[in-house]
Formats: C-alpha cells, structure tokens, sequence
C-alpha cells in the first residue's frame, strides 16, 4: 500500500513544504488523508482503501503532508 499509495503523495508533500525530515504528524496526516479519498458510503468488505489508478490519491496525501509539516 505505501510505495503505490502513500509515496508518492508523501514526497511531493515533502518538497512542496521544502522539509528534510518526516515526523509522525506528518505520516498521520497521510493516513488521514488517504483513508478519507474513499467517502463512507463506498467502503465495504472489498473495498476500504483506493484503488491504485485513483487519481485524488497523491494530491491528497501530498496536501495533508505539506499542511502538517508547515504546522
């Protein structure tokens, strides 16, 4: 799940907010945001994270990233 999901997000995250280092709000933050791409009324048995191909993914992750790291 991280190196297709969660990576490339976190990265562009990183860069965006010019940080050196990750902390834990930050891959919390990346968690946060992956997991609300999926809207409640989707989830069920088969699926609770996104799919590889969804395109909201990496721009999420990388915004959640980029706000925790300015925080």
């Amino acid at each position: 799940i991280n190196n297709v999901l969660v990576f490339p997000g976190v990265f562009r995250g990183l860069l965006d907010a010019q940080s050196r280092t990750v902390n834990t709000e930050m891959m919390l933050a990346a968690a946060g945001a992956l997991a609300d791409v999926v809207a409640e009324d989707e989830v069920n048995a088969n699926y609770i994270i996104p799919s590889v191909f969804n395109d909201k993914v990496a721009g999420a992750v990388a915004g959640a990233v980029r706000a925790a790291a300015k925080s």
